[in-house]
């Protein structure tokens, strides 16, 4: 959560226009680069050429290499830098393998490159200088199109600054804050042209539609970590987290931009027409189809330009790309996929009991529930309020004891506090971030005046990480999670509300270079510390308001400080795709929104549209009502616990979606072109989406309607309603009447879909309930889908194969049930108790079941011939065994 500002007012954030490196790139002229072929070296890793800056004969050095799995990186740095200039590390999950790199072609003006795998060829021009992927002769990207290409040589300081032109270079003002710079100007950028493509995606976090729109007119989109509260809609500005990925897609391919780096960046998009302007005295047949593209223009405020090409060409090849250089998506203990129940504040330990006991006594099922900053001991993190929270150990096993968790809150300020052991050890230890001076950065956040912690430090990280141990961290238990909240981080007292960027971390390195890392660098740092409390053998949960790309391999992370209103509720659909875009898959919106008190029916819709997202918690300011889910009268309870119990239904189907996203990098969230690639009516879709592949959801976000429009998507596809088995053909938006209780959710034919039977109070209760399959015929009367199961909590399925991977498979009348993977050593208990089958279009004479080495036996069923459904019910087939279901 975050303070609510006293100077309320859009001029606390800068726009583009305040920001004076975008102010030079903009207005600057054009630099022209020429490549010196002539200077071309072929390496072990790829090829390297000088540039040189025509003007200024500044020579900057360009090292190309193609990665393995169709990925190519363009690296640019100064040929001999005054000193080094910051390149982000830890981003990147390991060294890439490279692919050796040969000469195809030359002449006086260009080099073409080609590799052993694959259809693709890079160009590079001479004079002006260009770089141009091809695939199969055809140009997909060029590099530097249109000369925006920008880098800002660092320079040693004059000894004195003039109040001149000059000097804006060297400092500038925003308000009452200086900015010195201590290198200098030092901002770079670039373009690249998409050839063909007019859709592309991502750049989170933004509250902006799926599709980013055209820049020309208005502000650039802004990647700088910043706590902005009840942040403003359908807006460009930077919010908490940046991942500086783009994704383009066109109905034949999909390829993305990855631009590390750290700094301030913004992001300019234009979208060229399809057509040629319209000419009234031109016959329609003779006017001249223009190609699409897509021109990109990307500007960072420091570093290098480190910019990696992910070729695809599939949706599905492209998050794998992306998954292999950053890291793939942390398997989430089961616990996490259930619902949170969070509020600022919880009052004390009885107010804990009471609304855990609330819960049982209306039949709700959740999992954790959450402390804010007051259970600490006057905003000291890692400390207990010794009034409200006297026994905190306590009130874990009980919560414990019901297979329950808690989650405290801990963010990255440290209050200043001289009679504080904790700060003492950090002050002591050099673990705090300096002023631009050499001293300990101070500045105001929850506690007062406090210091940062410096999470680029190694030693800090790993000091940090053992704060979490259980005898330094008295009052936790093994059953004790932790919320990293603003750490963008939030300096109530800064520019923009963070940290200057002349203050200083480990290394030298000023705050401008690495600012959008802090978080990703805690979110690290904590679950590194909850690795260890367990020696390594409990999955960790910590989530994370900042985040960077990466981030996806420590946890989850939500959208901030949200509104109760209607169109906060539907903003959190485009800004979760985005996300689930730029793989930060374990993400979600604060239910009910953050400030402000929900109406009840508002209250209603948004828990049954975030039922259907990846993180699933309830969370309120203390200024609002409370708004458990039993405050608002027996209709809105049942409501809320009919979409609760759906969830924890559907987690079986959830578990193995994330099993999915943490082996390939597929989102369990997908936007519909991601499953429906040549469909064009889905590219601009972003109030329905596909849980996996075989879910379409399609929440209810306005008031009061009795009726949605629902586009189905796939002409030659099948879906089934899932609330009455109703069969609609593809390629049709549906007018669906919905009520209060409608949650339009399809299942699309050719799928199988597992859900839990029974009630449950908890996740763990969840795994001891049997199972109930429904499998979706489509045209051809086929189906396929999988079940992941392990203990939920431990790495056995990482270091010991502990889990059980089954493929259920449908052709001809006839289901079954075989291992998906050959690694999988767990035989776990779950069974099969029900079976149902749509799209059967007649009734059959039997059902025969068979397992594996036995003889068949018929089976109870019942057949509803309005929808087509076929149910087998009475089973008790065990998950781990090779079964069939033979229809006759």
């Amino acid at each position: 959560m975050s303070v609510i500002p006293d100077d309320e007012g859009k001029e606390k954030f800068k726009k583009s226009d305040d920001v004076a490196f975008y102010r030079r790139q903009i207005q600057g002229s054009n630099l022209q680069h020429q490549a010196l072929l002539d200077t071309m070296v072929l390496t072990e890793k790829g090829a390297r050429f000088e540039l040189l800056q025509t003007g200024t004969q500044t020579r900057l050095l360009l090292t190309l290499s193609v990665l393995k799995h169709n990925t190519v990186r363009i690296l640019i740095d100064e040929l001999q830098p005054i000193k080094a200039r910051y390149r982000v590390p830890d981003v990147i999950t390991r060294e890439p393998q490279c692919e050796q790199l040969r000469v195809e072609g030359q002449t006086q003006d260009s080099v073409t490159i080609s590799w052993s795998s694959g259809p693709h060829q890079v160009r590079v021009w001479s004079s002006p200088f260009r770089l141009e992927i091809l695939c199969e002769q055809e140009l997909e990207v060029t590099f530097n199109s249109q000369d925006k290409l920008w880098f800002e040589s660092l320079q040693d300081p004059p000894s004195e600054l003039q109040e001149d032109t000059a000097s804006s270079l060297w400092k500038e003002n925003f308000r009452q804050f200086v900015d010195i710079k201590a290198n200098g100007p030092s901002s770079i950028g670039t373009d690249l042209c998409l050839h063909g493509f007019k859709h592309v995606y991502g750049l989170p976090e933004h509250s902006d539609k799926l599709q980013l729109r055209d820049t020309s007119n208005g502000e650039p989109y802004r990647l700088y970590n910043l706590d902005v509260f009840a942040y403003e809609l359908w807006s460009r500005l930077g919010l908490y987290g940046s991942v500086p990925l783009m994704v383009a897609h066109k109905p034949d391919r999909t390829l993305g931009v990855f631009w590390l780096n750290a700094s301030e960046t913004f992001v300019n998009i234009e979208y060229s027409p399809t057509d040629s302007p319209k000419d009234e005295q031109t016959p329609p047949v003779k006017r001249r189809r223009v190609q699409p593209q897509t021109d990109i223009h990307w500007l960072s405020e420091s570093g290098v330009i480190d910019c990696i090409v992910l070729l695809g060409p599939s949706p599905q090849q492209l998050f794998s790309q992306y998954a292999q250089l950053t890291g793939y998506q942390a398997l989430p203990p089961l616990f996490a996929l259930g619902y949170h129940q969070c509020r600022w504040n919880y009052n004390d330990e009885a107010d804990v009991k009471a609304v855990d006991a609330g819960f049982d006594r209306h039949s709700i099922p959740y999992d954790v529930i959450w402390l804010d900053i007051e259970h600490t001991d006057g905003k000291r993190y890692f400390t207990w309020d010794p009034v409200l929270f006297p026994e905190p150990a306590s009130l874990q096993r009980h919560l414990e004891k019901k297979k329950r968790k808690l989650v405290v809150i801990s963010d990255p300020h440290i209050k200043t506090d001289p009679d504080w052991p904790l700060y003492c050890e950090a002050r002591d230890g050099g673990h705090f971030v300096k002023d631009r001076e050499g001293q300990i950065y101070r500045g105001s956040c929850w506690p007062g005046e406090s210091s940062y912690l410096d999470f680029n430090n190694p030693a800090t990280r790993a000091w940090y990480s053992r704060c979490f141990s259980m005898d330094k961290y008295k009052g936790s238990t093994p059953s004790l999670f932790v919320w990293n909240d603003m750490n963008e981080p939030s300096v109530f007292d800064g520019p923009e509300q963070t940290m200057p960027k002349d203050a200083v971390h480990f290394g030298g390195w000023e705050h401008r270079d690495l600012h959008n890392l802090y978080g990703f660098y805690q979110h690290m740092s904590t679950v590194e510390g909850l690795l260890t409390r367990s020696r390594g053998q409990e999955r960790p949960f910590v989530l994370s308001r900042s985040f960077f790309a990466g981030s996806q391999r420590f946890g989850a992370i939500w959208t901030g400080d949200n509104v109760a209103t209607w169109e906060y509720l539907k903003i959190s659909i485009p800004m979760l795709l985005s996300l689930s875009l730029a793989g930060i898959a374990f993400c979600g919106a604060d239910i009910g929104g953050f400030v402000q008190d929900p109406e009840p029916e508002l209250l209603i819709r948004w828990y049954q549209a975030a039922a259907l997202q990846p993180f699933f918690r309830g969370h309120s300011a203390k200024e609002t009502k409370r708004r458990e889910p039993w405050l608002f009268g027996e209709e809105v309870t049942e409501e809320i616990r009919a979409a609760i119990q759906q969830r924890y239904s559907l987690l079986p189907y959830w578990y193995t979606l994330f099993h999915q996203a943490h082996s390939s990098g597929l989102p369990p969230l997908r936007p519909l072109w991601v499953e429906f690639a040549r469909n064009q009516s889905t590219f601009t879709v972003d109030h329905e989406y596909m849980i996996g592949g075989a879910l379409l959801a399609r929440p209810v976000t306005e008031v009061g309607v009795k009726e949605v429009k629902v586009l189905l998507p796939g002409s030659d596809e099948i879906w089934y309603d899932v609330s009455s088995a109703k069969a609609y053909k593809g390629g049709r938006t549906l007018s669906l009447p919905v009520s209060l209780k409608t949650v339009p959710v399809f299942q699309r034919g050719g799928s199988v879909v597992c859900r839990s039977v029974g009630i449950c109070s908890c996740t763990a209760e969840v795994q001891q309930l049997p199972l109930s399959i429904t499998v979706a015929l489509n045209t051809q009367g086929f189906s396929e889908g999988d079940l992941y199961l392990d203990d939920g909590h431990s790495f056995k399925y990482r270091d010991s194969k502990a889990f059980c991977l089954r493929r259920f498979s449908m052709l001809s009348g006839r289901l079954l049930c075989r291992a998906a993977s050959a690694e999988g050593t767990v035989g776990c208990d779950t069974v099969i108790q029900s079976v149902t089958i749509l799209g059967v279009k007649s009734r059959p004479s039997t059902v025969t079941v068979g397992v594996s080495g036995s003889e068949g036996t018929s089976a109870t069923f019942e057949y509803t011939d309005t929808c087509f459904k076929l149910t087998v019910s009475s089973l008790n087939l065990r998950v781990a065994t090779d079964w069939e279901i033979q229809i006759g």
